[in-house]
């Protein structure tokens, strides 16, 4: 028996609801969309369109995926991003809205630079540094991260954007496949920032995720601390490092800075108000 699009979206829905997904609508139309290759207007549209057998049943195999906790990020295999849409993969984090404060608060300090080099330390996905070079056509950079797997879906989304001839990768443990050239107008970088405890009672979709790009040790500061102690020397003068820390931690990452290296020029909030974005430049 054949059934209608809109039929199809309401039961997934039914399904993630009683599987305790938030917007579970809105899941499973994002789910139908990508069996059917379209986008989610089409699909609300065409409600009364006829699904395929064979279409049903790849449906209904998401459904389950997304019912059982797996992000619908790694399902479909993409996330938008500051303007831009990038594959996203389980060896990556899946990118967050609140990253993009990194990428409008590094704009910012670059904007004015004729020639931007800039680095992007646990690069993932690729999503801040490819953000920055779409940005900035004239800019250069290195997006370094210790994952292997991670940096092949870089390179893809570099490619995918246009970026890839000037966006140098390393797999690299933070700084250490780096030169301290002092030759960086800015460090970005959205660290690993939960700790051991944390870790335990995370959302069942966090959990998916690569455990390498969330642990920070026990109380979720050891990158960060690193990022702070080694940073500088990568630096020119007067350079700035830019980065994410978690809810709840910006108090403890402001006892870390040390005011004879780093002046702290702002610290930027999210939409829920919490402050997520330090912006520091180098003495």
């Amino acid at each position: 028996m054949s059934t209608s699009i809109g039929r199809a979206v309401l039961e997934g829905a039914q399904r993630l609801q009683n599987a305790a997904v938030a917007e579970p609508r809105r899941e499973a139309g994002s789910l139908l969309a990508h069996v059917v290759g379209r986008d989610r207007s089409f699909v609300i549209a065409h409600a009364d369109d006829s699904l395929t057998v064979e279409g049903r049943a790849a449906f209904r195999s998401l459904i389950e995926r997304r019912a059982s906790g797996e992000p619908l990020q790694y399902i479909t295999g993409h996330q938008e991003f500051f303007k831009l849409d990038f594959e996203v993969t389980p060896d990556v984090l899946i990118p967050r809205p609140e990253t993009e404060l990194i990428v409008e608060a590094s704009l910012g300090l670059l904007h004015n630079d004729p020639e931007p080099y800039f680095a992007d330390i646990g690069t993932g996905s690729g999503c801040i540094a490819i953000s920055m070079l779409h940005e900035l056509p004239a800019a250069r950079a290195i997006a370094a991260d210790l994952s292997p797997t991670a940096l092949r879906v870089a390179q893809r989304n570099a490619e995918r954007h246009g970026v890839v001839d000037r966006l140098e990768l390393r797999e690299s443990d933070c700084f250490s496949a780096l030169e301290a050239s002092g030759s960086f107008g800015l460090i970005a970088s959205n660290p690993p920032y939960v700790s051991d405890d944390e870790l335990k009672s995370v959302q069942r979709e966090v959990s998916h995720e690569p455990r390498a790009a969330l642990a920070a040790g026990s109380d979720g500061l050891s990158v960060i601390r690193r990022l702070l102690r080694e940073a500088r020397p990568f630096l020119r003068s007067g350079g700035h490092l830019v980065f994410e820390v978690g809810f709840g931690q910006s108090a403890a990452v402001e006892h870390l800075i040390d005011r004879r290296v780093w002046k702290l020029l702002e610290i930027r909030t999210d939409l829920q108000r919490i402050p997520r974005t330090f912006v520091l430049q180098g003495k």
